[in-house]
């Protein structure tokens, strides 16, 4: 029989090997996570060289990919505070439905933010949808389904192929701090009064691009975008914090304008009746430093992105989210008031020169990896 010492002995020597086997095993897939992280372009930004002919009422789809007939239902997605469920449409494509006050203020945002560059997702809104195969009461957003299927103001995200999602980014830490890009998302961030900028609501996406590439691409977005066009910050209600005209046409929009910087008013801290949740409400205090002290000069650099945009185009924004004609007058004019009060942010900035492309620094790359 074998002795209770060389036992133990081999056991520690069995399990040694184990674990140099794994650490091997783990340090070869992070060095391959590394190599393929090394392969994929960061992208945040796109200079888009079509502003003026971009369409607005269709969005980064376009006409070509809005949803098709009769959907079915697939399940529900219970993650977030609006009500969501996926659904498959008549060309098999899948889509993300979303329901409630988020809806249309979302289908407007991601028009606007994408016009001027910034990758936002496909999104379609549909004041009836036909949904077959609901199940007999949602557990969320039940109120917005009629007779026969019909759901009522459906906001759809569609999944794009050979995307996936790998992760969030944070405003405070990513491969673009301190880029211009990311000072002209902040900007673009109080421009439409997204308040709720929570690090979890931006997405990376990795894009594999058809036609045999092997490189494929990593897309920063804010994916999040409902808590727009009403107020600065969480308010009392969700009606009069996302997609509220008066709220949106009442709010501050620039605190402060310095020669050297820009203070926005969004996000604001939330209503007082939120303190009840103390860790949110503190959560959302530290979120007031992304409109701040913005570079004046990455302010002036979007603004010449925003300014050609026509009121034609920022209205079909609003129509394409089945706003009223008084609705969509309303809110254009508080957009077309913004890009008007950033024109006015000019100052010394003739020594400013900016690159037609603007790569990350090679600095950032190889901080990106921890990020």
């Amino acid at each position: 029989m074998i002795s209770r010492k060389r036992f133990a002995a081999a056991l520690a020597v069995i399990l040694m090997t184990l674990g140099s086997l794994t650490a091997a095993a783990k340090q070869g897939k992070q060095n391959q996570t590394a190599d393929a992280g090394a392969r994929e372009r960061a992208v945040l930004w796109t200079r888009p060289d079509d502003i003026k002919t971009r369409n607005l009422y269709y969005g980064p789809g376009g006409a070509a990919d809005a949803p098709q007939g009769v959907c079915t239902f697939e399940k529900e997605d219970r993650k977030g505070t609006s009500p969501k469920f996926i659904v498959r449409d008549e060309n098999g494509v899948r889509w993300k439905v979303k329901l409630g006050p988020e809806a249309r203020p979302e289908t407007v945002a991601s028009r606007v933010v994408w016009a001027v560059g910034y990758r936002t997702n496909e999104d379609y809104f549909l004041p009836e949808l036909h949904v077959e195969g609901l199940p007999d009461h949602l557990r969320r957003g039940q109120q917005f389904v009629g007779p026969n299927g019909i759901v009522r103001g459906a906001r759809l995200k569609r999944y794009l192929p050979g995307e996936k999602k790998i992760g969030d980014w944070r405003w405070g830490g990513s491969r673009f701090t301190d880029t211009r890009e990311l000072a002209g998302l902040r900007v673009m961030m109080a421009l439409i009064n997204n308040w709720d900028l929570k690090d979890d609501n931006n997405s990376i996406y990795r894009v594999k691009h058809p036609g045999g590439s092997s490189r494929a691409e990593e897309i920063y977005m804010v994916s999040d975008l409902g808590a727009s066009f009403g107020t600065t910050g969480l308010d009392w209600t969700q009606r009069l914090s996302k997609g509220n005209l008066k709220s949106y046409r009442n709010s501050k929009f620039i605190d402060k304008v310095t020669p050297q910087y820009v203070d926005f008013n969004v996000p604001t801290r939330a209503s007082i009746i939120h303190i009840f949740d103390l860790p949110a409400y503190i959560m959302r205090l530290r979120l007031r430093w992304i409109g701040k002290r913005v570079p004046r000069a990455d302010v002036r650099w979007i603004t010449q992105f925003l300014e050609q945009l026509s009121p034609q185009q920022i209205g079909d924004a609003f129509r394409a989210a089945g706003y009223s004609a008084n609705e969509v007058d309303g809110f254009s004019g508080v957009v077309e008031k913004r890009i008007a009060e950033l024109e006015k942010i000019r100052g010394p900035l003739a020594a400013v020169r900016y690159p037609a492309k603007s790569p990350i620094r090679a600095s950032r790359s190889s901080s990106a990896a921890a990020n």
